[in-house]
């Protein structure tokens, strides 16, 4: 039995995996994973059905603390003794790629998520290239999440060509259209409660924001195109879905505003991301930097049209003005001019949903990463004596 060993940095990076852990299994592999301690991790462990080892990793740039890291993760590694160690982001893979490495693990594979040094400058865009480098020569191929991602990182000499690939069409894991992110498990009711449960009222215009409330998601410029919007339309709310975070954090004053606002709705980190998207009408992404944006990817699935940066990432993962449309990065008027477009013509917003969910259903399958997956897993792995 071919024995695999995922690390992330934290437990939530985890449900990158909800959909090819089963398929792994029904292969016949043994998995496990390692992650830092955290409230996550026992949830994580019972819904994957796996066993969660736990090793403390600082997100952050600690050289001590990395040091300790590492040389736990090394006897953790040597006591599993997996076939596979599988790393994703860019700490993750920094040192499970070191650590997989010393302990002599075959076959070690860097999954390339995002890459935090396109928005960084001066030493610590340089030390985060230093680590790229790393993980991506320690690996025996780097699996980048989309297409964009994989041409950015030739574009920056980070990998060879021949050792970096996409699986399938692009994205991490696909998006489960017919399971999880299917509209059609939820009714009428369910959207009225969710509105309901949010302090909003049927006929409100609601955006939604999925992910890290910080900087590079874009969230001071979407600040500023909302309150905009706002002012010239009363019925028109924001809600966000995830938590500030202390590194790359919002100013004092651009929290303050978004808490105070009467008409945005914060609501905090959400398990089940699924179960909010129904409140939406629309859902905006104006990120700064992507690997791949998923969040564009269950959104679409729910039949929501997006409006989202010009990047490449998000350029891939929509069809402009037919699934969603694109404005130019960091620049609020712009975004207002979309969110307010879709707001005047409903139609249009519901239109470019059904497309958007006809597209997730044919392009973005789980079942295509995972086939892929397990094929690359069986290209690298030495022969059985």
């Amino acid at each position: 039995m071919t024995r695999l060993l995922h690390i992330t940095t934290v437990a939530e990076s985890l449900g990158f995996l909800r959909t090819q852990i089963p398929y792994m299994k029904s292969q016949g592999m043994h998995i496990e994973a390692l992650c830092s301690p955290g409230p996550h991790v026992t949830r994580m462990a019972t819904e994957l059905g796996i066993t969660i080892h736990t090793v403390e990793m600082p997100r952050r740039i600690s050289p001590v603390q990395d040091l300790r890291a590492l040389g736990q993760l090394w006897q953790t590694i040597r006591r599993l003794q997996p076939d596979i160690v599988h790393a994703h982001t860019p700490k993750g893979g920094l040192l499970g790629t070191l650590s997989a490495f010393a302990a002599g693990t075959p076959v070690r594979i860097y999954h390339m998520r995002g890459l935090p040094l396109e928005t960084a400058t001066g030493w610590r865009r340089a030390l985060l290239t230093a680590t790229e480098h790393v993980s991506t020569r320690l690996s025996n191929r780097t699996v980048a999440v989309g297409f964009a991602l994989r041409q950015t990182a030739l574009s920056l000499n980070l990998c060879p060509p021949d050792r970096i690939c996409v699986l399938a069409g692009g994205s991490g894991q696909g998006v489960d259209a017919i399971g999880r992110f299917n509209p059609a498990r939820f009714d009428a009711t369910h959207r009225a409660k969710q509105r309901a449960a949010l302090g909003l009222q049927p006929d409100d215009f609601v955006i939604g924001f999925v992910g890290r409330l910080v900087v590079d998601k874009g969230i001071e410029t979407l600040w500023r195109a909302f309150d905009k919007l706002a002012s010239i339309a009363p019925e028109a709310h924001l809600v966000l879905v995830g938590p500030f975070e202390e590194r790359d954090a919002l100013s004092p004053h651009v929290r303050q505003a978004l808490e105070n606002h009467p008409n945005i709705h914060l609501a905090g980190f959400v398990a089940d991301t699924a179960e909010l998207y129904p409140a939406f009408d629309l859902l905006t992404l104006p990120t700064r930097r992507e690997g791949f944006p998923n969040v564009l990817l269950e959104a679409a699935a729910m039949e929501l049209a997006c409006v989202t940066s010009d990047i490449g990432p998000c350029k891939e993962a929509i069809i402009e003005d037919e699934t969603g449309r694109t404005v130019p990065l960091d620049d609020a008027h712009a975004l207002f001019g979309a969110l307010n477009s879709y707001r005047l013509q409903p139609e249009r917003a519901r239109a470019h949903g059904q497309a958007a969910r006809a597209r997730a259903l044919t392009h973005y399958t789980p079942e295509a990463i995972a086939r892929d997956l397990h094929a690359l897993y069986g290209q690298l792995l030495p022969p059985r004596v």
